[in-house]
């Protein structure tokens, strides 16, 4: 213990005191340490998801998303469970990780209400897929799934004493993220129910279609007939 103190001293500027390297250790040893020391120095990692996604050059195309699809700073980290409070104030769970929030999104239906684990298990097994399919970082095909899942234009309830009426409104930046991360769990959940594949697969090919905006995807079909109930009501 003496001695990698000695060597951190040295490391960083500060010589080691002349009696210690007298009385504890021979000039031999010392080298000999410091040569372990320096073999064995620990860089500083870069930051990727599961060890094996890079987050840097992430493209959120939609500018009007880019605040709320958390992929920078603080939400950059290996596993999508941090533990965080985020539904304790208005707005914060905009700075909840992305791929966190579709872990949480999983959690849905009461046998599965607080099996984290399990979730963040098939959302990994999910980008393996999407890797092995696509050949392109699974971090960007979710992101670009997120961005076209949500539905731009929805309608409200417009009306009080027994006349209410549909009016279309625009959709919240927020809103469209949460909306699409919900529809493409939904999608997944919903394909895989009965089926001889796997929750994980069913989630990779609900993501790729999504990010392709292709008809097969459930979010991307819920997105199309919200949009053209809301066009109707204008």
């Amino acid at each position: 213990r003496e001695a990698i103190l000695a060597q951190a001293r040295f490391r960083h500027g500060i010589q080691p005191p002349p009696s210690f390297a007298t009385t504890l250790l021979s000039p031999g040893l010392l080298s000999c340490i410091q040569g372990i020391m320096s073999a064995t120095d620990v860089k500083p990692t870069e930051v990727k998801l599961f060890g094996k996604w890079d987050y840097a050059g992430l493209n959120v195309a939609d500018l009007s998303l880019t605040d709320y699809i958390a992929h920078t700073g603080s939400a950059t980290t290996f596993l999508p469970h941090t533990q965080g409070r985020f539904q304790k104030k208005k707005f914060r769970k905009a700075l909840c990780p992305i791929v966190e929030r579709l872990c949480c999104s999983m959690m849905m239906h009461g046998r599965n209400n607080g099996k984290k684990m399990m979730a963040v298990r098939i959302v990994k097994h999910a980008f393996e897929i999407i890797h092995l399919l696509t050949d392109v970082n699974p971090l960007q095909v979710y992101v670009d799934a997120v961005q076209n899942g949500g539905p731009r234009e929805d309608s409200t309830r417009v009306g009080s004493a027994g006349v209410v009426r549909r009016q279309a409104v625009d959709v919240s930046p927020l809103r469209r993220v949460n909306q699409a991360i919900y529809l493409l769990c939904t999608g997944a959940r919903n394909s895989s129910f009965r089926n001889i594949k796997s929750i994980a697969e069913c989630l990779a090919d609900e993501i790729m279609n999504a990010a392709k905006e292709s008809s097969n995807s459930y979010a991307i079909k819920k997105k199309d007939e919200i949009e053209r109930v809301a066009k109707a009501n204008r």
